[in-house]
């Protein structure tokens, strides 16, 4: 009489799907980043520091004796611009942000159409295909 052994084997290696995980939320973490957030809170620290410094000047003149009182004064200027800066470097972020984005589309575009040209010398149907896009375009107005 025989015997036979069924065993159960997993379809997938665990540290193979652990692995296809970390990549997954990887990859999502760097769909969400946002790049104005970063220059944002780069712009409020260096207009934030600018001002301490400049205040940092302006108080070491009159506070021979009352070190203590400088230094509250300081920070309070410090906290100051923390809440008054934090939103103009936001919105600034997201302006240079934007425009970065709208520049970088226009050098992708510029060398995609460059690559396409060098393609259509070489192959005389592309160039046939991108005439009659042309000639569509013109019948069309645009």
């Amino acid at each position: 009489m025989a015997s036979f052994v069924h065993t159960e084997t997993p379809e997938s290696h665990p540290g193979v799907a652990r692995f296809e995980a970390v990549l997954a939320s990887a990859g999502q973490i760097r769909r969400n980043f946002d790049g104005s957030r970063s220059l944002a809170t780069l712009m409020l620290a260096a207009m934030v520091s600018a001002l301490v410094v400049v205040a940092d000047q302006l108080i070491d003149t009159w506070a021979d004796g009352h070190l203590l009182t400088a230094w509250i004064a300081l920070w309070l200027v410090g906290f100051c611009a923390l809440a008054l800066l934090a939103d103009t470097a936001k919105q600034s972020s997201k302006r240079v942000m934007a425009r970065l984005n709208a520049w970088s589309h226009r050098i992708a575009k510029g060398r995609a159409d460059a690559r396409l040209m060098a393609l259509a010398r070489q192959d005389p149907r592309i160039m046939a295909e991108i005439g009659a896009a042309q000639s569509r375009a013109t019948q069309l107005g645009e």
